[in-house]
């Protein structure tokens, strides 16, 4: 029973072509896309690019946007060439299978829980702060009292209430997980009716802003490089290379989610253009808006009201204080921030419980993960599983408990994706690729590089947490994985 041994090319490509007994394939290029702009746009756009503005770049946060976009097409384009050659469900869990082995195939599953299963609950704790802003200041009622939409750990410095379950981050979770069971078509639809609502609401914001761009606020483009400390005591780089790279840090959770795309892989009616299509079309759409927006916001307001007047609602401060006679799109912010947060959630739960399908299937997970409901053709069991786990997460624990912990798990799954490339090109020079990565092993080698300089501006913290988090999964390894392993135990 060896760890390192690897699930044969010729058996997955097997499992994708059994659609008859599998899950539904009824998504299309534009699905996909839909799918990626969904996980891709959430409140990262209008709460990232203003704070990497104001304590990294300035107006260069368009620079900025850009690394960090290189980075990702890099491992978006190794995404493309396995997602197109092994259109299975798992994503990044299984290509280490057919190249790495099981061992690593189950410690890169074990980081997209943290990815996806974490993020979903922490952007649907955000979800019931923006549900009371959306009440209070654009329906002007009463919000959720605060013992309902806080976990028992926080408690009103102000009124001394104690939180008891943070319901609407309950709800928004038990919501989404419902229609996931009803279909995947169901919620690529309702995604997509989301995707068109904030997107014309972000270009509304870039057409209607793009007047409002004062020069002055874009000299100099890129600041000179200085020291910028915060409220909390600490010191950002700002300005210079420096500025550019520490805001392409921050920005980067802005593009967090398109390697959901690639777990849908199975249910893609021709994965093999699709998806490429579907994984590149998203990041590309995703950081031309990104680049326009940020080049809006910072011409329209200035740093110091980044700094110090707009903070986290610095969107919707710049456009009631300098977009006069525009501040019915400062409450539409609002709208199209919770309708982000929906979609995103929507994507991640997604991408979960397709994760825990693959590795149910592989023995790795209980085998229940792995049924599909007799109607729906969907994992529901899988998708009740995380359901339940996600939303005791979001109903009970402090969204910033987490941190930067989603951001280091993601990365760590690009590097891991982007090797799988190199190897199979090595071990599996013949397996027919309908999209190919170009100049490998130069493409993923960058791809890898980029990452881990990312994973290292995320500080020691992160990274100790990542580290105990891989130690719980490997005592879950050999504890049950190893020994239900499918793989390892036929005779």
């Amino acid at each position: 029973m060896s760890i390192w041994k690897r699930k044969p090319l010729a058996q997955l490509l097997a499992e994708a072509a059994d659609s008859e007994k599998g899950l539904k394939r009824t998504l299309t290029a534009w699905s996909l896309i839909a799918l990626g702009i969904g996980a891709i746009i959430g409140a990262g756009l209008f709460v990232r690019t203003a704070t990497a503005a104001a304590q990294s770049a300035g107006p260069s946060v368009t620079i900025a946007f850009v690394v960090a976009a290189i980075g990702c097409a890099l491992a978006g384009l190794c995404y493309a060439e396995l997602s197109s050659s092994i259109p299975i469900s798992g994503s990044a869990y299984t290509y280490p299978y057919a190249t790495m082995g099981e061992f690593l195939a189950w410690i890169i599953g074990w980081d997209l829980i943290l990815e996806y299963a974490v993020g979903a609950a922490t952007v649907g704790i955000a979800w019931s702060e923006y549900l009371n802003n959306l009440l209070v200041n654009v329906f002007h009622i009463s919000p959720i009292p605060y013992s309902l939409s806080h976990s028992p750990f926080q408690s009103n410095l102000e009124t001394g209430e104690h939180g008891l379950i943070n319901l609407p981050a309950l709800f928004i979770v038990a919501i989404i997980s419902l229609l996931l069971i009803k279909g995947i078509q169901e919620s690529a639809f309702v995604n997509g009716i989301i995707v068109i609502v904030k997107v014309a609401i972000v270009i509304l914001i870039i057409v209607i802003g793009w007047n409002f761009i004062n020069p002055v606020n874009h000299t100099p483009y890129i600041p000179q490089s200085s020291i910028f400390t915060d409220e909390h005591g600490i010191d950002h780089s700002y300005g210079g290379i420096l500025g550019i790279l520490g805001a392409a840090g921050t920005v980067f959770f802005a593009f967090i989610g398109f390697d959901a795309v690639s777990t849908a892989a199975q249910e893609t009616k021709n994965p093999k253009k699709a998806m490429p299509i579907g994984i590149l079309g998203s990041l590309a759409i995703c950081t031309l808006l990104y680049i326009l927006f940020a080049h809006v916001l910072t011409g329209v307001a200035t740093v110091e009201d980044f700094r110090t007047g707009g903070k986290e609602a610095s969107v919707a401060f710049a456009i009631n204080k300098y977009m006069i006679g525009y501040e019915w799109l400062g409450q539409l912010v609002t709208v199209a921030i919770l309708a982000g947060f929906s979609s995103v959630i929507l994507v991640m739960l997604l991408g979960q419980s397709r994760v825990f399908y693959a590795m149910g299937k592989d023995g790795l997970l209980p085998k229940s993960f792995s049924d599909l409901h007799s109607k729906y053709k969907t994992p529901y069991k899988a998708n009740i599983a995380i359901l339940i786990i996600v939303g005791a997460f979001a109903a009970f624990v402090p969204g910033d408990i987490v941190g930067d912990m989603t951001s280091i798990g993601t990365l760590f799954a690009f590097v891991l994706v982007c090797i799988s490339v190199i190897i199979l090109r090595v071990k599996e020079p013949n397996m027919v690729r309908e999209f190919k990565t170009p100049f490998v092993p130069f493409v993923p080698l960058l791809g890898v590089a980029v990452c881990l300089a990312m994973m290292y501006g995320l500080g020691w913290t992160n990274w100790l947490r990542l580290f105990a988090w891989m130690a719980l999964g490997v005592i879950f390894y050999f504890s049950y994985g190893k020994k239900n392993s499918v793989l390892n135990n036929k005779k």
